[in-house]
């Protein structure tokens, strides 16, 4: 089976040279998102908790274009500008996720104009 090419469904900017995601042999691979207007490329929020809400939301309409859940997710990996904020990330991050969690990686890394950015390997049901 080939690359499949998955698009958010609401992107109307130009962000880059990437790939919402990709599937392949029924692994969907989503790029690090993180709190961008589809439409404009404005960073939504200006607190951790709002961000995490959008990029997560932001990765839920990914899957979903691609046959998938947040459920169907086996492993994340969280970027934040700030690893002080990881309580209050993880307040909001856990309310996305049920059941089996999946694996996660959280590090702080140097994140320009954004406060969080997360990446997501989903196993297609």
């Amino acid at each position: 089976m080939g690359k499949r090419e998955i698009k958010h469904p609401d992107k109307q900017v130009d962000t880059g040279a990437y790939s919402a995601a990709v599937e392949v042999d029924g692994w969907v691979y989503v790029s690090g998102h993180g709190p961008l207007d589809m439409q404009t490329g404005e960073v939504i929020g200006s607190d951790i908790e709002t961000q995490t809400r959008v990029t997560l939301e932001h990765i839920q309409k990914v899957l979903g274009e691609a046959g998938c859940s947040m459920d169907d997710v086996v492993k994340s990996t969280c970027h934040l500008a700030n690893i002080d904020d990881f309580g209050s990330f993880n307040g909001v991050y856990s309310e996305f996720f049920s059941g089996v969690r999946p694996a996660r990686t959280t590090v702080q890394s140097v994140l320009l104009g954004i406060l969080v950015e997360i990446d997501v390997v989903a196993k297609k049901p």
